[in-house]
């Protein structure tokens, strides 16, 4: 059941219902459609300027040569047979894009394929493929092919940011599930849903709150109003939040009736930030069973993980030598500043093992004393304390901040093995104190120096929502998931969003 329907925010408000007997599918625009297509004609100009650059660059100016003719048909056809190993590998199925990271996996898997029916391909018709044009063209067209991809999806991104090409959701659901969700859905829009009414198990007054959760969406009607409601309101999506009353046979007939009208059925799970990698449905008896897998903290992956952090973490060092003296020297010699460049302070590690932290001071020398006159001023809702506009911070200290570059030296951090490139934010051993049973779930892996709380505001973000993106990371972590973190980390870091 596929959804293409672009609404504009401006042009449709938010609560608007359609009147009754009105049809979702006549006002979809395809935008879904038009989405792939793009998709189709970025991935032709990836491949065909991938298989040029390859084939210059290996013969150079013996290209034209009549011995090369065979690498010239390959470079003509091979950006039509990328397209095709992107096809089988299923990367232009709409259930793998818009969000996650799933399409870029699939991307990185047609690359590998491809590259081994190149090779099977040569060793069977005998063709003397150059190892060098392969060295040159695979590579190229999977790391070019994944940057593509991320910007046309920025690009969407953006545009539902400004309540463009929103799905029109019904949200299915008790008064308390349904606040909280409202809330969430309207604060993070890049899932591209968008909340137009709510359907309760009993009648309710559209003025009804969501229970201290969040203030509800339009009441269109209980549970056996729902597909009437998806008409009335034309909305092209039904959420159905956890509840006894929509489970089995309920659910069954629900998606029955929304069949005909081709609209989706998405069934929140009862298993908070648990990725779909770790579950597996498996029928016993006819009867499907969700088994989850326990998180990946140990093995072969986690070692993986330790040796590129080293590694990369050496090498930026090395890059960033140069800078590093020079920031140095700037927060050294910054007027009223004092005191030296290099910031310790204790934080809380892997297993609750503390260690030093460094990082370039952006603080005058006094500023632990003068924190205590500063807490009535304190702008977060949990154990951190964070102002926008601190007097503590120096004048070049404020500029390092927005652009991140204070944090350069946790490299050495990462380095040692205190801390990993990519993780949950190192805490201060106050914070851990008081920290809930639960929230401690995040001390079972190394602190990082970026993750899902950086590329996902930084100090904008709640407390609450802090320790949710920290233990989401702990519990779904992959090397996928580290790589699109430090792809987004440069975003962010450009953006400078919550970077105070």
């Amino acid at each position: 059941m596929e959804v293409a329907q672009v609404i504009d925010d401006s042009a449709v408000p938010a609560g608007a219902v359609a009147p009754a007997g009105h049809s979702v599918a006549p006002t979809r625009t395809g935008w879904q459609s038009r989405y792939v297509a793009t998709l189709c004609v970025v991935d032709l100009m990836v491949g065909l300027g991938s298989a040029v650059a390859a084939l210059g660059l290996r013969f150079g100016p013996a290209t034209a040569d009549s011995y090369n003719r065979g690498h010239l048909w390959l470079t003509c056809g091979l950006p039509f047979a990328w397209m095709v190993a992107l096809t089988l590998n299923r990367a232009y199925e709409s259930r793998h894009l818009f969000v996650g990271n799933d399409e870029y996996a699939r991307v990185f898997r047609a690359g590998l394929g491809f590259t081994a029916a190149l090779a099977v391909a040569s060793f069977a018709f005998d063709f003397r493929l150059a190892r060098g044009y392969l060295i040159i063209a695979m590579p190229l067209v999977v790391v070019a092919g994944v940057a593509m991809r991320y910007l046309v999806r920025r690009h969407l991104h953006r545009s539902w940011g400004r309540g463009e090409r929103l799905h029109r959701v019904i949200l299915v659901g008790h008064e308390l599930a349904v606040g909280e969700m409202t809330k969430r859905l309207r604060r993070e829009r890049y899932h591209g849903l968008g909340v137009v009414g709510a359907c309760l198990p009993y009648p309710a007054a559209e003025s009804v709150t969501g229970g201290g959760a969040g203030p509800l969406p339009p009441i269109l009607g209980t549970f056996e109003d729902v597909a009437t409601s998806v008409a009335r309101a034309g909305a092209d999506t039904v959420l159905v939040l956890s509840c006894p009353e929509m489970a089995g046979a309920a659910l069954r007939r629900l998606g029955w009736q929304l069949e005909r009208d081709d609209v989706d059925l998405i069934v929140a799970s009862n298993l908070v930030d648990v990725a779909g990698d770790r579950t597996t449905v498996r029928p016993v008896d006819g009867l499907p069973m969700l088994h989850v897998e326990h998180p990946r903290l140990k093995g072969g992956r986690r070692v993986v993980k330790a040796v590129f952090d080293r590694l990369s973490a050496l090498l930026l060092l090395i890059l960033a030598a140069p800078l590093l003296l020079a920031i140095a020297l700037m927060v050294w010699m910054s007027p009223g500043a004092g005191g030296p460049a290099i910031f310790r302070q204790v934080r809380v590690g892997k297993n609750g093992r503390p260690f030093i932290i460094y990082k370039f001071r952006t603080m005058f020398v006094d500023a632990e004393e003068r924190l205590a006159e500063l807490l009535d001023g304190n702008e977060s809702d949990g154990e951190l304390f964070k102002m926008r506009h601190d007097p503590r911070v120096t004048p070049v200290g404020r500029w390092l901040r927005r652009l991140s570059l204070d944090e350069i030296p946790q490299l050495v951090n990462v380095l040692k093995g205190d801390m990993s490139l990519v993780g949950p934010r190192p805490p201060l051993p106050r914070e851990v104190a008081n920290y809930p049973s639960d929230m401690r779930r995040r001390l079972v892996v190394k602190p990082g120096l970026t993750g899902l709380w950086q590329v996902s505001g930084r100090s904008d973000l709640s407390w609450e929502e802090s320790i949710r993106l920290d233990l989401s990371y702990v519990e779904n972590w992959s090397l996928t998931m580290d790589l699109a973190i430090l792809v987004r980390t440069l975003s962010a870091v450009i953006r400078s969003s919550g970077a105070y």
